[in-house]
């Protein structure tokens, strides 16, 4: 596990996938650069491979991962993204394993791997209790907990509170160090409020925000419930 970066809870993920770039992208990541501060909540965010500087380099506060990256060396492999050039455009992470981009179990263990050569923070996605289990045992810094069917729905159908409190456990009892981020289906700040009241140390959301009328605004009030809710019940 890479200890290069301090993560502390509570934290947000901010997936811009493939909705946003250029300068629209640079707007809603200078919005929650000035929002991370207001609330003191940590905000990752993905963007796409080509905005990585220009957000590494126009905000503060904001952590940038990529969005996925391949364990290859330097030298050959047209199409690849080596992550050394990840870490060289000012990333301080990468996500991994996501939904629309799963890796072999094998792959997966030595990309985690190469992040950690490189200096990366690793972010990696799990949607089953196995899943979960296989990834935590592969130590990535933060695992994020979602259901496949629940992400881009707009609803949390079956990541209860009860299977945060089971991944939660069933995680810290493999690697306490490991974060653990619950996410899918996250819409509103109700939403983003009851994740963490019930035990998670992060939300995240992509489409909750990026469709938004005012994404700007929509992501300021998840960030205000997350606060909230980590103070109340913490």
């Amino acid at each position: 596990m890479y200890q290069g970066l301090d993560i502390k809870p509570p934290f947000f993920e901010l997936g811009p996938k493939a909705y946003l770039f250029g300068r629209d992208v640079l707007k809603l990541a200078r919005c929650a650069d000035r929002i991370s501060v207001s609330y003191n909540v940590t905000i990752i965010m993905t963007p796409q491979y080509v905005d990585i500087p220009l957000l590494a380099q126009e905000t503060a506060h904001l952590l940038i991962f990529a969005q996925h990256m391949d364990p290859i060396p330097i030298g050959r492999g047209i199409g690849a993204v080596l992550p050394e050039a990840v870490k060289a455009a000012g990333a301080s992470g990468v996500l991994l394993n996501h939904a629309e981009r799963p890796l072999p179990p094998a792959v997966l263990q030595e990309t985690i791997h190469r992040a950690d050569e490189v200096g990366l923070a690793s972010m990696v996605c799990g949607g089953t209790l196995k899943e979960i289990e296989a990834v935590s045992k592969m130590h990535p810094n933060i695992i994020i907990a979602e259901s496949p069917e629940d992400i881009g729905s707009g609803r949390r159908s079956s990541m209860t509170e009860t299977s945060i409190r089971q991944i939660n456990e069933l995680v810290r009892a493999i690697d306490p160090a490991i974060l653990v981020l619950h996410a899918a289906g996250i819409s509103t700040g109700e939403d983003v409020y009851r994740v963490i009241a019930a035990g998670a140390q992060a939300a995240g959301s992509t489409s909750g925000v990026l469709k938004a009328d005012d994404p700007c605004l929509m992501l300021e009030e998840m960030i205000s419930a997350e606060r909230r809710a980590w103070d109340d019940t913490r």
